[in-house]
């Protein structure tokens, strides 16, 4: 199979106050590409109408118009890669969008234009009509599924993993030009580079530790490094998330704290002053909208039910009125802010000194 590189767009290095420590240095570099916990993301895909680009045919003085939309296959392994880093239960979420003034990602299928995406928050300095994400060969052939996987793990802020300060690869840089420089990738010096030989800054790694199994890690044929000895015959990642991808997504973007039931504290509580054989109506008014529970505590048989105001007159929501004489009654009922409720409690008999009381929480 023929090993294919992702080109990622050049883009100005960042000027950063001299002296900095080298925490602050890797709180800067990461804030600058990260994107805020609990964004929602929305990507869309180009259709193959009126975008796309005027390249010029090889060899010959003419253009020609090549689109960005892409097959239904190639989109849905992006939709499917998607879901895979969504299925991590990261703090950030995955939307489809048709619009793409409403989408941050916007992916292209131009054949010849390479495999890149924008890192991170990069996106953001894209043009809403441009894209931010670029899928230039078959997704379906065999292994290039990572290839999507690689680009989504740019567009959440992972830059490549063979370029990390900590792999210690020593590589053979004129090989590595004349591999890049020809076929299928055709790479200027400058491209090679930067997408390869160039070493990040520990603030800019993925993480403290070298991962050769990562999904960013590019593979990579004999005789192109000559340290470690170990990977002289090439670099083969096997071109799916490893434990250090997931953790870096979950330690970037954290999942949130499962949403926590209201307390079940009572916003109403009234001393009945009932008798044997009496009853009587009091008034609720939820403070928000949701699901409350509302009932009656004491020495006493009773029944309750539950009404809702409509036109000045009472509905019956809920309870019961049949003549029996359950003890603790309680009814459970979706209350809405602003509405006025009451609450009709009869009392059967009582037998002991407690009083009973109306409640709802």
């Amino acid at each position: 199979m023929t090993v294919r590189h992702c080109s990622l767009p050049p883009q100005p290095a960042p000027a950063y106050p001299p002296g900095l420590a080298a925490e602050r240095l890797g709180a800067l570099a990461g804030g600058r590409r990260l994107w805020v916990n609990g964004t929602v993301l929305h990507y869309c895909f180009f259709d193959g109408g009126t975008a796309g680009s005027e390249i010029t045919v090889p060899g010959a003085a003419r253009t020609r118009w090549v689109p960005w939309g892409g097959a239904k296959e190639q989109q849905d392994v992006v939709r499917e890669c998607f879901a895979e880093w969504q299925g991590l239960g990261t703090g950030l979420t995955f939307t489809e969008v048709r619009d793409r003034t409403e989408a941050e990602l916007r992916i292209g299928f131009q054949p010849g234009d390479g495999c890149w995406s924008a890192v991170g928050r990069e996106a953001l300095r894209v043009g809403a009509h441009e894209r931010t994400m670029n899928f230039g060969w078959d997704l379906t052939a065999p292994g290039e599924r990572a290839t999507a996987l690689h680009q989504i793990g740019h567009a959440l802020g992972m830059l490549h993993e063979h370029q990390s300060p900590h792999a210690g690869i020593h590589w053979d840089d004129e090989s590595v030009y004349a591999e890049l420089a020809g076929h299928p990738h055709h790479w200027s010096r400058e491209r090679t580079y930067h997408n390869v030989l160039r070493k990040l800054g520990p603030e800019e790694a993925n993480s403290a530790v070298w991962d050769p199994q990562s999904i960013m890690q590019d593979g990579f044929p004999p005789g192109l490094i000559l340290e470690p000895e170990q990977y002289r015959g090439g670099v083969h990642p096997p071109g799916a998330l490893s434990p250090a991808d997931k953790e870096f997504a979950l330690r970037r973007y954290p999942p949130a704290d499962p949403p926590r039931p209201p307390p079940l504290v009572p916003f109403r509580s009234v001393p009945l002053g009932l008798g044997a054989g009496e009853q009587a109506d009091f008034r609720i008014d939820p403070p928000e909208t949701r699901d409350y529970t509302v009932g009656t505590f004491g020495d006493a048989d009773r029944v309750l039910v539950l009404f809702e105001e409509r036109d000045g007159e009472p509905r019956f929501l809920a309870g019961r009125d049949d003549g029996g004489t359950p003890r603790d009654a309680t009814v459970a009922a979706r209350l809405v802010k602003g509405r006025r409720y009451y609450v009709r409690v009869r009392l059967y008999s009582a037998w002991g000194p407690g009083e009973t009381a109306v409640m709802c929480w």
